[in-house]
């Protein structure tokens, strides 16, 4: 049916993706940083994710959804960063109706996800902190993983309501998205149909799925910050500080980047600067994820040196 509707009612087979504003004797040089930034991003993934599995002391609800925000960033920049590796290369850089359709589906899809585990690992964080005695009762293994299930299941329902309201969209003459991957924002602006159902459910799944979890975020970290004030223990501050430090880290990189594109819009030269900050929460931030949480965790060092030494040991 999907099929039938795509052949019914587009005239064009692919989009050309006009990539990112590098001037040509550069592209090499850039070609090279972002395989670079890439590979780190997979590797530092990997690492966080393998680590969490091997050290038993890391099988923890903190750590538990860790590995599962590295597994979301990873996939995260694997939906856009192959293909803008390939296109660097590449005369024409284009990309099939369907493998867009495919792109911006998984694009929304891990996006989402990533903005749902950041609010479970802040209310993780919020009942360690405030109710410290009852952590392990209220933090039980099932309740986490029904959080994380739940999260992947309206992440799916999300993505693939507005890929297939996209799918019904007509697109005419004009397929050159001024992007390095298929937004739905860019995809819309191309459009020759009516998109107003589109722009629509847009603006109304906007706020269960965006602004309602980053105010979760910051009514947590208002309960803790509560909770802090009537501490007198230095050292319990400075121990709480250090737990929630990376959280909040990767809290502000990625709401600062989605803000900076979707909310505050530059009247000039618009186009290049949503281009760049989305490079920003599509390569740099799932890059300096892993680092944020392994230089900032106490529990992360000693698991990758014991997993070290276990190795040398076992040669």
């Amino acid at each position: 049916m999907i099929r039938m509707m795509m052949k019914n009612q587009t005239v064009i087979s692919y989009f050309i993706l006009r990539g990112l504003p590098i001037p040509p004797e550069y592209q090499h040089l850039f070609y090279v940083l972002f395989l670079a930034m890439y590979l780190t991003t997979v590797l530092g993934n990997l690492l966080i994710i393998i680590l969490i599995l091997l050290d038993s002391h890391l099988h923890t609800p903190m750590y538990f959804f860790l590995s599962n925000l590295s597994f979301s960033d990873l996939c995260f920049s694997s939906v856009t960063m192959p293909k803008l590796l390939k296109n660097m290369q590449s005369q024409v850089p284009s990309i099939s109706y369907v493998g867009c359709l495919t792109q911006t589906y998984f694009f929304m899809f891990f996006a989402n996800m990533e903005n749902f585990l950041l609010v479970i690992m802040a209310y993780d964080r919020y009942v360690a902190i405030c109710f410290p005695l009852h952590y392990t009762s209220i933090m039980s293994p099932k309740l986490c993983v029904s959080l994380v299930v739940l999260s992947w299941i309206l992440t799916m329902l999300h993505s693939m309501l507005h890929t297939l309201l996209l799918a019904r969209v007509s697109f005419c003459e004009d397929n050159m998205i001024p992007h390095f991957f298929c937004d739905i924002s860019a995809l819309l602006n191309l459009a020759c149909s009516d998109i107003f159902i589109n722009e629509l459910m847009i603006f109304i799944l906007a706020g269960p799925v965006i602004v309602i979890p980053f105010l979760l975020i910051i009514v947590s970290y208002i309960q803790i910050v509560c909770s802090i004030l009537r501490i007198s223990s230095t050292h319990v501050i400075h121990k709480v500080f250090s737990t929630c430090g990376s959280h909040l880290s990767v809290v502000s990189l990625f709401y600062g980047t989605v803000i900076g594109v979707y909310l505050c819009p530059s009247t000039n030269n618009s186009t290049v600067k949503e281009t760049v900050i989305a490079l920003m929460y599509t390569a740099v931030t799932p890059m300096l994820n892993p680092f944020i949480y392994s230089l900032r965790n106490r529990d992360m060092k000693k698991a990758l040196i014991s997993v070290l030494c276990k190795k040398k040991i076992s040669s």
